[in-house]
């Protein structure tokens, strides 16, 4: 019957809350469409927190696309199970990973499922995982703002801010701002814009060039009144070290990428704390 709560409904979001009561931050990680980055800009601000010595967890939540196994080198890690919990995949220094791919036969097995489905397992990726005490948890989120983000948010009790990656293209500046619509319909503060692939970085002569243009980031973070964390540009080595699974913050720190998340970190850190 509608309206009643059950006690299997009381025993999860004990289990829920149990999960991530020892968990200080919460940042959601998100954008309005595929292909911009966001998996990219999650673990390397992941990286970039572990770095600097908070102990911090990744859960990559888009269930049917996961890639942040990939980007960390532990791809073909299975996870251990203790006190009935799954134990996340330790990357030094201090950071936790969770992923569906994890929990696939192989890399190349598709997830067909539908979305109650789906939504079973994001719910047991947050109450059934043992995160234990963490500073940050950054959560990737699949793409989009329809039903699957909106479940997920629900589940998450409080989460300190979302920030939202976008690129310069008016395409993607328009899914963009569907992004500060929703989060701010859901009630999750907004902590920033990023935006990715901003420029495209010359391996030899180190000139930017702007392919996708630039600055359309900034201008929808003036636009809503909201903080535009800063820019990412184009650098072929981000991608040779997401495939070599190194977060460029870490491969290579002196990299234009890597400053520009250094940057970034420390003012989503200033912001949440």
């Amino acid at each position: 019957m509608a309206g009643v709560i059950s006690a299997d409904n009381i025993e999860e979001d004990t289990r829920l809350n149990e999960s991530l009561g020892k968990i200080k931050h919460v940042i959601i990680v998100l954008s309005g469409k595929g292909g911009v980055g966001k998996s990219t800009v999650s673990s390397n601000l992941a990286s970039a927190l572990s770095y600097k010595g908070y102990v911090t967890g990744l859960m990559d939540i888009d269930i049917t696309g996961p890639s942040i196994p990939k980007m960390f080198g532990i791809e073909d890690e299975k996870l251990d199970v203790q006190d009935k919990k799954l134990v996340p995949i330790m990357v030094p220094p201090s950071l936790k990973v969770m992923s569906m791919a994890f929990l696939l036969p192989t890399k190349d097995t598709p997830v067909l499922w539908r979305g109650p489905v789906k939504m079973t397992a994001v719910r047991q990726f947050i109450e059934d995982v043992e995160w234990g005490d963490l500073d940050y948890l950054v959560i990737d989120m699949p793409p989009g703002t329809g039903d699957e983000a909106l479940s997920i948010i629900q589940l998450i009790p409080k989460p300190d801010g979302a920030v939202i990656v976008t690129t310069p293209q008016d395409v993607s500046l328009i899914d963009s701002r569907k992004s500060i619509t929703f989060v701010n319909e859901v009630g999750v503060p907004v902590i920033g814009i990023v935006e990715n692939m901003s420029g495209f970085v010359c391996p030899h002569c180190k000139e930017v060039t702007d392919i996708f243009k630039s600055g359309g980031g900034e201008e929808v973070a003036k636009e809503f009144g909201i903080q535009f964390l800063g820019k990412v540009p184009i650098e072929p080595a981000v991608v040779v070290s997401s495939d070599k699974g190194l977060p460029i913050v870490l491969d290579d720190p002196d990299s234009l990428s890597a400053k520009a998340f250094m940057s970034i970190i420390d003012k989503v850190v200033k912001t949440v704390e």
